[in-house]
C-alpha cells in the first residue's frame, strides 16, 4: 500500500499516494484537469492527448500530469497563462479533425470535449486552425455497439482496454499522421470480430465515437 503524503496544489494542501499518478491524485481531490487518454490501472499514460498540463515548482516548463509521479514536497499549479495556452492549442488541434455534430452524437452531454470546453471556456468551433473533417463510414454492424470514426479523438482508450483488460486485440491504431485512425484488423466490420457481447470500448470512450446502441446509456 502506498504511503499518504500531503502536496500543495494551487495553494491548497491535498492528500495523495506517494509515487502515485499525479493526474489521478488531482482528479480524486476534486481538481479539474483536462484529460482524454489516461486510464487507471492500465498501460502507463503516454500523454498522448496533450491536455493535462500542470506546472511543478522547480521545473522549467509545464508537464503533462498523467506522466508525473507524486513526490514529497511537490508544489503544483494547474492554471497559468502558459497552461491555458497549451490546453487551448491542444483542443483546437483535436477539434480541427473532429466532426462536430453534438446534438446527433450518442456522446452528447457526456462528452469530455464539451466538459473541457465549458470548464476552460474554449469554444468548440474555432477558425484559428483550418478544419479537416473526416468522412469515414459509420459501423453499426453489431446490434449492441456502433463506431463513428469521424468523432474519434485517437485517445486510444478503446485500444488499451481491448488489448490489456479484455485481451481480445480487436482494435488498434492504423496509418500515420492525419490519416491515423482506430480500426479493426483489415478494417473488417465489428460484427465479424471476436467481441462477443463486449462493449467495454464504448464504456471508456470519452466522446461517443464508440457507443452502445438500442438506447442503452454508456456509464460516465
Amino acid at each position: 500500500m502506498m504511503a499518504k503524503i500531503v502536496i500543495e496544489v494551487d495553494n491548497r494542501r491535498i492528500e495523495a499516494d506517494e509515487g502515485g499518478n499525479l493526474l489521478f491524485a488531482l482528479l480524486d481531490a476534486g481538481i479539474f484537469v483536462p484529460n482524454l487518454c489516461a486510464l487507471r490501472g492500465l498501460h502507463p499514460p503516454e500523454g498522448g492527448c496533450r491536455l493535462c498540463w500542470v506546472e511543478i515548482e522547480g521545473g522549467r516548463n509545464p508537464v503533462t500530469s498523467c506522466t508525473q509521479s507524486v513526490t514529497s514536497g511537490m508544489r503544483v499549479i494547474t492554471r497559468s497563462k502558459a497552461i491555458d495556452r497549451l490546453v487551448r492549442s491542444g483542443m483546437e488541434m483535436l477539434l480541427s479533425v473532429h466532426r462536430l455534430d453534438c446534438k446527433n452524437c450518442p456522446g452528447n452531454l457526456r462528452c469530455m470535449l464539451q466538459t473541457i470546453g465549458k470548464e476552460r471556456k474554449i469554444p468548440l468551433r474555432s477558425n484559428r486552425i483550418p478544419k479537416i473533417e473526416p468522412d469515414l463510414p459509420v459501423d453499426e454492424s453489431r446490434v449492441e455497439l456502433g463506431f463513428n470514426p469521424n468523432h474519434c479523438v485517437l485517445c486510444k482508450k478503446c485500444v488499451q482496454v481491448c488489448n490489456q483488460e479484455v485481451k481480445k486485440g480487436v482494435l488498434d491504431v492504423v496509418r500515420r499522421g492525419l490519416d491515423a485512425r482506430i480500426s479493426t484488423f483489415d478494417g473488417q466490420p465489428l460484427a465479424e470480430q471476436i467481441c462477443g457481447s463486449c462493449v467495454r470500448c464504448a464504456e471508456v470512450c470519452p466522446v461517443g465515437a464508440l457507443y452502445k446502441r438500442k438506447g442503452t446509456k454508456v456509464p460516465e
